[in-house]
């Protein structure tokens, strides 16, 4: 391969965005490779925060990353686009037609060639077909969804603060899906009610919302340890949220959810956070998938079909151990994944042998807004995981998000980003109010 080789990345998330970084970094700036990044977003927001950008915890103008300009500092280049196809015959990534907010065609369809393709779309929420959800609930899949969820949460409670509160004494949210996001979205909400009404939504409260989270399996959080499930249905259990488990969903309308057996539950606002799968396009390109539309990879993150293309994040069913296992869905494994990548990018650039990719769990953490936090840490491989809680279990959170951002911005830059941030929370109101 030439010292010119084209490398595209589709995806700007997690693994993604820390990927072009350092390619862009080691490769781009010396002219060794041309690598460019294709995203349908213009700008970057780590997935795990988009819970607080849809209370208006976060927002989103302070913490996002402009591709554009991040690209043109660290040696890559930035194509705004939605993938649509691929011909891989010619090498070559076909984009969707780009278009403005009215519909009006900005740029028509484009094709971007490649030498080695890397497919980091990340995923999107599983409905599993269930009628109505796609029509009448919010979605958080992106910083855009998780805004216009924080629209409409903000005009319900102004509507509720000057309407008839004896006939409609409480607002009810309906979050469906017991993992993460709901889980983390749910404790949320409450600490964004007892921000909004110091900021003069007088008539909400804590005792004027009703927060149901609804999960159809046995317990809260079943991708992690029972512990962690435990102690988190205990801390939302007191803290006044309907917790409703083995709830199946059967349908959804504009005024809540019917479940399996017959029951019912009303809501002003319905949220979907349950099951994840890959973007419908993954399965449209010629390339072999596992269930819920991941590209299927060896251990080497290569897809199964096509050595000079490979997948990394949500979107890739990488095998895990000897069983039928694959990778979980988590932007620690996004991260494990981007690492071991670009060690591999360069090795195939430079004529040398791959490595395999192995996960190792770093263990799992939980935040229930400015209340608590729950998760467990990795001891060791012989001890097992170490339960943690409180302050202890908040501060391991928040600097997940900062190895995130020392990946993508360096250490000097994160720094600076860490003072920015305390400067704010003095000078700025605590919740996004516009």
């Amino acid at each position: 391969m030439t010292d010119s080789a084209k490398i595209v990345v589709v995806g700007g998330g997690a693994g993604g965005l820390e990927l072009v970084s350092k390619l862009g970094k080691r490769l781009g700036r010396r002219g060794k490779a041309n690598v460019i990044l294709v995203d349908r977003d213009s700008t970057h927001i780590w997935k795990p925060l988009l819970h607080e950008i849809a209370t208006g915890v976060l927002d989103q103008s302070l913490d996002e990353t402009a591709y554009q300009g991040h690209g043109a500092q660290y040696g890559y280049n930035y194509q705004l686009g939605t993938m649509a196809g691929l011909n891989r015959d010619k090498r070559e990534v076909k984009l969707a037609p780009l278009r403005d907010d009215d519909g009006n065609e900005v740029l028509g369809e484009r094709r971007i060639g490649y030498d080695y393709l890397v497919l980091s779309l990340g995923s999107i929420s599983n409905d599993f077909g269930t009628p109505g959800v796609a029509d009448h609930c919010y979605f958080l899949d992106s910083a855009r969804q998780a805004e216009i969820f924080r629209r409409a949460m903000l005009n319900k409670f102004l509507r509720y603060g000057h309407g008839d509160t004896h006939n409609h004494p409480r607002l009810s949210i309906a979050i469906v899906g017991g993992g993460a996001t709901g889980v983390e979205l749910s404790a949320e909400l409450l600490g964004a009610t007892q921000m909004l009404a110091s900021y003069g939504y007088s008539s909400i409260g804590r005792d004027q919302l009703n927060v149901h989270l609804i999960e159809a399996a046995p317990r809260l959080l079943p991708a992690l340890p029972e512990r962690i499930g435990r102690a988190i249905y205990k801390q939302l259990d007191a803290m006044g949220i309907e917790i409703h488990l083995e709830t199946k969903i059967t349908h959804a309308d504009h005024y809540g959810f019917d479940t399996a057996g017959g029951g019912r539950i009303d809501a002003d606002l319905t949220v979907w956070a349950a099951g994840v799968r890959g973007a419908d396009v993954l399965t449209q390109l010629g390339l072999s998938t596992a269930p819920n539309n991941r590209i299927k990879v060896n251990q080497t993150l290569q897809s199964v079909d096509d050595k000079r293309i490979f997948a990394i994040g949500d979107c890739a069913a990488c095998p895990q151990g000897d069983d039928d296992k694959t990778v979980p869905p988590r932007a620690q494994a996004a991260h494990q994944m981007a690492s071991t990548l670009y060690t591999n990018i360069r090795a195939e650039l430079a004529g040398k042998p791959l490595k395999p990719f192995h996960y190792r769990d770093f263990g799992s953490l939980i935040s229930l807004s400015h209340f608590d936090a729950v998760g467990n840490l990795m001891a060791s491989a012989s001890k097992g995981h170490l339960f943690v809680e409180g302050r202890l279990a908040k501060w391991f959170y928040v600097s997940l998000y900062r190895m995130h951002q020392r990946t993508i911005h360096g250490t000097f830059n994160t720094l600076l980003k860490m003072i920015v941030d305390r400067l704010n929370s003095v000078l700025r109101p605590n919740l996004k109010l516009h």
